[in-house]
């Protein structure tokens, strides 16, 4: 298993905003493309009224798409938009090893593997959503286990909440 993002000061688990796990395609749309559609998703998230999880493969994997020749990115444009999203993600610890591998057995199996890591960074961290275009992962968004844990749903369809409300049932 990768290395998790661990806290650094505080109780993490009394912050009641919003958990999220973005996959690598809604951090690109939102943050490299800035695509209008997300610009309501974006300005909420970048405002704080939500706390982003992630974990250093996720972070890997972010960092090698930014590198894409299609996407001409210089090497200092890469280093910053990677910056910039690690900083906004929220710092948590995972549940105790036998814990995390209950949850990571109990889930579904992605078609698309290299996308299985969402859903367990979604499952250990308790998020809320996972926020994603992924054909694959949007696919099991209906299966028990991960519909009774947490919902996934496309960047454009994700209902940002009015402040003092929540539409998860999960968190």
């Amino acid at each position: 298993m990768s290395e998790i993002l661990t806290p650094q000061n505080g109780d993490e688990s009394s912050d009641e905003r919003p958990r999220l796990v973005l996959d690598t395609n809604s951090v690109l749309a939102l943050w490299m493309f800035r695509d209008p559609k997300l610009d309501a998703l974006r300005a909420w998230i970048e405002a704080g009224h939500c706390l982003l999880l992630s974990r250093e493969d996720a972070l890997d994997e972010l960092r090698c798409v930014l590198a894409y020749r299609q996407f001409g990115l210089d090497e200092a444009a890469q280093v910053a938009l990677h910056a910039r999203y690690r900083s906004r993600l929220a710092p948590w610890s995972p549940p105790p090893d036998a814990e995390a591998e209950r949850r990571i057995s109990a889930l579904p199996r992605c078609r698309d593997e290299d996308d299985q890591k969402f859903l367990e960074i979604a499952s250990l961290s308790d998020a809320s959503a996972v926020i994603t275009s992924d054909k694959a992962l949007l696919r099991l968004a209906r299966h028990r286990q991960i519909r009774e844990r947490f919902r996934v749903e496309r960047p454009e369809h994700f209902s940002v909440p009015l402040l003092g409300t929540s539409p998860y049932p999960y968190r």
